[in-house]
């Protein structure tokens, strides 16, 4: 495991839980928004965490945390997922993995090993706009849409979110994506905020406003949307 850091608590991102958050190093993707982008772009972590480290922690906190969420970067491209996740369950913590979707059969696989309890997948923009939201043409929306669909079955719980950057989505965008998530337990817009350490310079949220008539536009499709971040 290539392990970035550790929020030591976090209420927010595992909902109803609480929590650490692990940041996993290495992402194939390039989103020009992406406010962890020290974890995408630098050579190597510039002090990496071991999994001793976090176990220890873990140990610590039994009783006080309830879960932990893995975050990155994108986690399943570590490939000794599985196995730092293993003592994590037999301590008796609630594992929530978040991921952009791209690796459709080793999320299936975590998922159907039964060592996660949720997932929290990330919806770039409408399938037609994937490659410009996400910085790069070697990415698969088929990929995508299986993990969509996997999920949508709701074997075990799971949101999708979009983080609403101006320059990148419209009105239509968020008509699109409704259709393409119709029957979803749960999405979210989530309103962009500039880190300082972005990918790209130059980019802006939407006013709140304009968030809640995005809203309205995925609520035709998706009832139980809701935003998050204003």
């Amino acid at each position: 495991m290539l392990l970035a850091g550790m929020q030591k608590l976090t209420l927010l991102d595992y909902p109803g839980k609480t929590a650490c958050t692990i940041f996993t190093y290495g992402c194939n993707l390039r989103c020009p928004f992406c406010h962890n982008a020290p974890l995408v772009t630098d050579a190597k972590p510039m002090d990496p965490l071991t999994c001793e480290e976090v176990y220890a922690y873990l140990q610590k906190r039994q009783g006080l945390l309830d879960g932990i969420c893995i975050t990155g970067g994108e986690p399943l491209l570590q490939q000794d997922l599985a196995a730092f996740i293993e003592p994590i369950r037999d301590m008796g913590y609630a594992v929530k993995l978040d991921t952009n979707g791209t690796l459709p059969d080793a999320l299936i696989k975590l998922c159907e090993s039964g060592l996660i309890d949720m997932v929290a997948m990330d919806i770039k923009n409408a399938p037609d706009q994937y490659a410009a939201t996400v910085g790069t043409g070697h990415v698969s929306i088929e990929a995508v849409n299986e993990s969509v669909r996997y999920l949508l079955q709701g074997k075990l719980p799971y949101e999708f979110r979009t983080t609403v950057v101006r320059e990148y989505h419209n009105e239509e965008s968020f008509h699109v994506i409704g259709r393409w998530l119709h029957g979803a337990q749960a999405y979210y817009l989530q309103q962009f905020q500039d880190s300082g350490a972005l990918i790209q310079s130059g980019l802006s949220a939407c006013t709140p406003s304009q968030m809640r008539h995005f809203l309205e536009i995925v609520q035709a499709y998706l009832p139980h949307a809701a935003l998050r971040g204003l």
